[in-house]
């Protein structure tokens, strides 16, 4: 069976115990593709006028990250899904939408999840 699409769900008191938030989100990659779960510490990054190379395209780095949790695909820089240091969590969906798909590399959704975390 192809995969279809992916769901998010959150869930927040009071229908969880002790206050607790729970963040959860399953994937529709294809079931032999390897996902790893990956930890980067948080950075100050002195190298500002270089680039940070993404998934398809370089993008300008910034000059602090936080630490982050994500879940992804081994062959891409971006991610399904993370939580950063702060208690920040995302996860990313298919939007469909009616606009022409362009044929210009660009950021994935996937790398905005890993951007945003």
């Amino acid at each position: 069976m192809e995969p279809f699409s992916c769901d998010t769900f959150v869930a927040l008191s009071p229908a969880t115990v002790d206050n607790r938030i729970i963040f959860g989100k399953n994937s529709d990659r294809l079931c032999d593709e390897v996902q790893e779960v990956v930890y980067f510490p948080a950075a100050v990054h002195n190298n500002l006028g270089e680039h940070l190379k993404c998934t398809y395209i370089e993008i300008d780095q910034v000059p602090e990250t936080y630490a982050v949790v994500l879940s992804r695909p081994a062959w891409l820089w971006g991610a399904e899904m993370g939580a950063n240091e702060h208690g920040v969590c995302i996860g990313n969906e298919a939007v469909w939408g009616r606009e022409e798909v362009c044929d210009e590399e660009a950021l994935l959704g996937m790398d905005l999840v890993r951007g945003s975390s």
